[in-house]
């Protein structure tokens, strides 16, 4: 344990954001760190429990009260090797993780507990510049070549640990750089595209081949994809999105997020839109359908392409400001929670259900919402309660409800879970055909870049094991 009395004298002290006012001028990363001094005395709040509840948040298995230790004895070489361990990624996670792990910290019970988020990127944002992150080639080689189908974080976790372990591995991308939501759906103001760069050139150093532009089941067939590979794994996530059922929907304005986000960034980073239907929000009202991480890029994305107004509807009920912690701690809470993008000037409404899109010339002008209230189980609209709002873009952020089934996934035969995933279990992963398995969002459905990684890495050990008979991975 670092300084035993470090949580009673130092208070919570949390990385800042720059002005919203500058803020919405650029797409560059706007959180502004914390001194090594004060990071120091953050780490030095650690309670090292006798039961680390923040291990019970994480879903990487961090081991988070060691390096906390490590980072308040000015030991941050050691502290970087302690968290690459068990995590591939770290300054992902340090960017864009909603830190459970904090709130199943014990000081949580009374709103203060440790900055680890802060902590990790900290650790591992040092340990580029220092030098410390380099590329592990593995120094033998198995002659099993392995097929990794999508390059998102699970896909990345994946195929690192694989080629560490001796393995041939090529990496599919439909698109044509990797990097799949992180490179997609994240905007470059929470996550800047540099840091996935970085580490698809350490990969490539540690013998990954990446291969994009290649849709596979469409560019490579499924019976040449398993012909040629020993083993498949499937990691190209839950890509499905729930759509709007009303009348109105088909207006022209009217779009998914996913198809709005991706060419922001591709903007950013000066690559052709893929589209001959830019969408833009300059100058307009936006409507945004959906309260989640996706619905918030959104808000910060409109307000930067200078939307004239910013609004983001949710079907649930408002939230509590505070949970009960004697009722939820150390779950991960359900409580109102505000993003950077909410604070730079959106309105937001709940309970509130999109009943049609009404449009002029073909254009979406307004939303005819109703409010709504849960009764028996259902949500029923409240009566009188109808109202309009005006709208010249709408962005659908309302989830998705799986992996695409159509071509590789119906090519294969995979079986699939009542979820509409494909079917695997977290101990070997395997799908119900052989030498193919799946990992991230496409076997678990919408989740966290965290539980992505974290399935990519036990993955990739299941896979190991199935092809050499044992491994040395971890899990």
């Amino acid at each position: 344990m670092g300084k035993l009395t470090g949580f009673l004298e130092i208070d919570r002290r949390e990385r800042r954001y720059a002005p919203a006012s500058d803020r919405i001028r650029h797409y560059k990363e706007f959180m502004i760190p914390l001194s090594e001094e004060a990071t120091r005395d953050q780490a030095a709040r650690c309670m090292n429990c006798g039961i680390p509840y923040c291990h019970n948040g994480c879903p990487v298995n961090n081991e988070i009260p060691d390096w906390n230790d490590l980072v308040y004895r000015n030991n941050w070489q050691e502290a970087n090797a302690n968290l690459h361990s068990t995590n591939n990624f770290p300054e992902f996670t340090g960017r864009v993780c909603p830190a459970p792990c904090e709130a199943s910290c014990t000081l949580n019970l009374q709103d203060t507990p440790v900055t680890i988020k802060t902590i990790e990127c900290a650790i591992v944002d040092r340990a580029w510049a220092e030098g410390w992150v380099r590329p592990e080639p593995a120094a033998t080689r198995t002659g099993k070549r392995i097929a990794v189908v999508g390059s998102g974080p699970a896909g990345l976790a994946c195929a690192q640990q694989l080629a560490r372990a001796g393995h041939e591995v090529h990496v599919y991308e439909k698109h044509a750089k990797p990097g799949g939501l992180l490179r997609s759906r994240i905007p470059d103001f929470k996550m800047e595209k540099r840091h996935v760069d970085r580490r698809v050139m350490q990969m490539e150093a540690e013998g990954v081949t990446f291969q994009g532009n290649v849709h596979v089941g469409i560019d490579l067939p499924a019976d040449r994809l398993l012909a040629e590979h020993d083993a498949v794994v499937l990691a190209g996530g839950a890509e499905k999105p729930r759509d709007l059922t009303v009348p109105g929907r088909d207006l022209q304005g009217v779009h998914f997020a996913m198809d709005f986000l991706p060419q922001q960034n591709r903007r950013v980073s000066y690559e052709a839109l893929q589209t001959n239907e830019p969408i833009t929000a300059a100058g307009k009202h936006v409507i945004v359908i959906g309260g989640g991480d996706t619905g918030s890029d959104c808000i910060g994305t409109s307000i930067r392409q200078g939307a004239i107004s910013v609004t983001q509807l949710e079907i649930l009920p408002q939230p509590p400001e505070k949970e009960n912690k004697l009722l939820t701690w150390p779950e991960w809470p359900l409580k109102l929670r505000t993003s950077s993008s909410h604070e730079e000037g959106a309105e937001r409404d709940f309970a509130v259900n999109t009943v049609e899109v009404i449009g002029q010339h073909g254009f979406v002008k307004k939303l005819r919402c109703a409010r709504i209230e849960m009764k028996g189980g259902k949500f029923e609209p409240v009566a009188g309660s109808e109202f309009d709002l005006r709208a010249d873009l709408v962005l659908l952020a309302m989830g998705f409800l799986g992996p695409v089934q159509d071509g590789l996934l119906h090519d294969l035969g995979v079986t699939f879970d009542p979820r509409g995933n494909v079917l695997a279990d977290t101990k070997d992963y395997a799908s119900s055909i052989d030498k193919v398995f799946a990992c991230g969002d496409m076997r678990r459905g919408q989740s966290l870049v965290v539980w992505a990684i974290r399935e990519g890495r036990q993955a990739a050990h299941a896979v190991d094991k199935y092809l050499m008979g044992k491994t040395d991975l971890p899990r």
